[in-house]
Parts: C-alpha cells; sequence; structure tokens
C-alpha cells in the first residue's frame, strides 16, 4: 500500500526536476536567446529612428515647396483669369480654409467672384428627394422644360445652375430675372445659404467638395447628388472645376463619383489638391481650361490625367517676309 512518505517524495521529486530543468534551459538559452532578443530591439529601433527621419525630411521638403509655390503664386496666375466672373459653390462639409485660400488665388488670377452659395447637409440627403422635386418644378423658370427621365436633383441643378450662370457673354453680370427668386424658395426651404450677389451671373463655377467623404449606405446618392449639380452648372455656364482634397478623390468622395464616370470627365474637370499651394494653381489652370471648353481631371489621386492642364498652345509666329516677297509683294 501506497503511503504518505512516498506522496511526499514523489512531489520533492518532481520539484527537483522542475527546478533543474528550468536551470539547465536558462543556463543554456541565456545568450543566444536574449542576444537575439537584444539585436531584433536595436535592428527595430534604428529602423524607426531612419523612418522617422525621412518623414521629417519629407515634411520639410514639402513645406519648403508649398513656401516657394505660395510666394510665387501671384506670378503664376496672373492674367489666368482676367475679367472672367466665376461663382463658388461649397458642399456641406467643406473647409472654409480650402474655399478662401481658392478665392484668393482666383482673385490673384484676375477674376471677380460674384457670390458663393453653401449648400445644406438638407440637399444631399436622399430622403429629401421628395421635397427638392416638388420645390424645383415650383421655382423653376417659366421657360424651363424638364425631360420625364430627370431626377429631383436633374430638375434642382438645371434650375439652380439657370440662376447663377449663363453662356451668353452679353448676359454675364446681368441677373437672371427669376434668379433671386429661385435662390430665395432654396434658401427658404433649408437647401443653401447665399453670400455675395450670385444671381448676378458668372461664366464658370468652382464647386468645393466635402472635407470628408461620405460614409454609410446613403454615400453613393450623396456623392452623386453633388456630382449633378456640378454637371448641371457645367451645362448652363461655359465650365465647371469640381474641388477638393485627397479625402474627395477616395471611395466615397464627390470627386471619386465624377472620375468614375467617364462620359462626366470630358465635362466638369476636377483637382484633389486644392488644399496645397501647387493645387490651387491648378484650380485656376483647370477654370481657364474650361473657358476653352477642354476638361480634365487633375492631381495626385485615382484618375487622374496628370498634375496640371498641358499648356495652352501658342500661335506659330509668322515668319517676316524676305526681300524677294516684299518685292514681289509691291
Amino acid at each position: 500500500m501506497i503511503d504518505f512518505r512516498y506522496h511526499l517524495v514523489s512531489i520533492v521529486a518532481i520539484f527537483l526536476a522542475l527546478s533543474v530543468g528550468i536551470v539547465l534551459g536558462t543556463t543554456l538559452l541565456e545568450d543566444p536567446v536574449i542576444k537575439a532578443s537584444e539585436l531584433a530591439v536595436n535592428q527595430f529601433r534604428e529602423g524607426n529612428n531612419e523612418l522617422r527621419d525621412q518623414v521629417e525630411a519629407l515634411q520639410k521638403r514639402e513645406a519648403a515647396n508649398d513656401a516657394f509655390v505660395a510666394a510665387d503664386t501671384p506670378r503664376l496666375v496672373r492674367d489666368a483669369l482676367a475679367g472672367e466672373k466665376i461663382v463658388i459653390v461649397e458642399a456641406a462639409g467643406s473647409t472654409a480654409s480650402v474655399r478662401e485660400a481658392a478665392q484668393q488665388v482666383i482673385e490673384e488670377a484676375g477674376a471677380t467672384v460674384t457670390g458663393r452659395i453653401t449648400l445644406t447637409d438638407r440637399y444631399t440627403d436622399p430622403d429629401q428627394a421628395g421635397f427638392i422635386d416638388k420645390l424645383a418644378v415650383g421655382a423653376k423658370a417659366p421657360e424651363t422644360v424638364f425631360s420625364v427621365e430627370d431626377t429631383a436633383y436633374d430638375k434642382a441643378a438645371e434650375v439652380l445652375a439657370g440662376a447663377i450662370l449663363t453662356s451668353d457673354a452679353s448676359q454675364v453680370g446681368e441677373e437672371h430675372p427669376a434668379g433671386a427668386g429661385i435662390l430665395d424658395a432654396f434658401q427658404r426651404g433649408g437647401l443653401l445659404t447665399v453670400t455675395g450677389e450670385p444671381a448676378k451671373r458668372a461664366e464658370v463655377a468652382l464647386v468645393i467638395a466635402p472635407a470628408e467623404a461620405y460614409t454609410g449606405e446613403t454615400a453613393s446618392a450623396q456623392a452623386g447628388a453633388l456630382v449633378t449639380l456640378a454637371v448641371g452648372l457645367d451645362d448652363a455656364g461655359q465650365g465647371t472645376v469640381l474641388a477638393g482634397t485627397q479625402t474627395s478623390a477616395a471611395t466615397g468622395g464627390a470627386i471619386a463619383a465624377l472620375r468614375e464616370d467617364a462620359a462626366l470627365t470630358e465635362k466638369v474637370s476636377s483637382v484633389d489638391t486644392a488644399d496645397m499651394p501647387a493645387g490651387r494653381v491648378v484650380v485656376v489652370y483647370a477654370l481657364r481650361e474650361q473657358l476653352t471648353g477642354l476638361a480634365g481631371q487633375y492631381g495626385i489621386g485615382p484618375g487622374v490625367s496628370g498634375i496640371e492642364p498641358s499648356a495652352t498652345p501658342t500661335p506659330t509666329p509668322t515668319a517676316a517676309p524676305t526681300a524677294a516677297t516684299a518685292t514681289s509683294g509691291g
């Protein structure tokens, strides 16, 4: 029969074996394991320090580039939009700093900003489509005729665009007879606010996209509503540029929604670097290009056609007449 002393000796033997194993294990593995761990930690630390140095160098480089472009912006855009009239349309959620900086550069380019329309969240809310439809139908000018295929946002875009833009050079700066009433109706409906005199119609429009991409189940519909408005503005005037940041060119962003439709990219231009000094110069160039009837997608995000519009071709100089030509033309 197994007595208590047997159990005691067995337990002592087990603990003794464990102790010996631990001692032997740490003695045999101590140096290689610890040294390997220390080496890995040192390598990670050195790698992090190198990455941190690279980030700091890139940040300094970017800051220097931004400072250079900002200082030289007046020269880069001088007279690029001389005498033109531009209206600004801000989406709900756009950044005031982006809009203010863009407006400043536009004015440095010689253009006049007739006014600004700031959309509310209600404008792009799909649940408000029925209300927007009724408002657009009730507020439209007598000569406006909607197509049977038009959605609520097609109708709203056509009505609003007609109130603030024109493609008729003789009407630029002139107020549409129904313009003030249309803007007032949309403002009383809680869909937008008005600053300045946008009813004194402009030639081209700059639309500022939200600072953040739309999210959730309604993201596509919200981005689509803003793109539809940009297209309506383009149809009514001589061009439209949709400007924003890299976020607006990502999934759920308004610029991304525009660039996903090849047909629309041939009409409305976009710039996804409007928060950068160089990007704001590109906004001016894109507006100028729109006035010539061309369009492009600019910046550094997906779907761009380049950083900026290609240079506008200049006329080939006429060769000076030779003596023989001058004589024969005598």
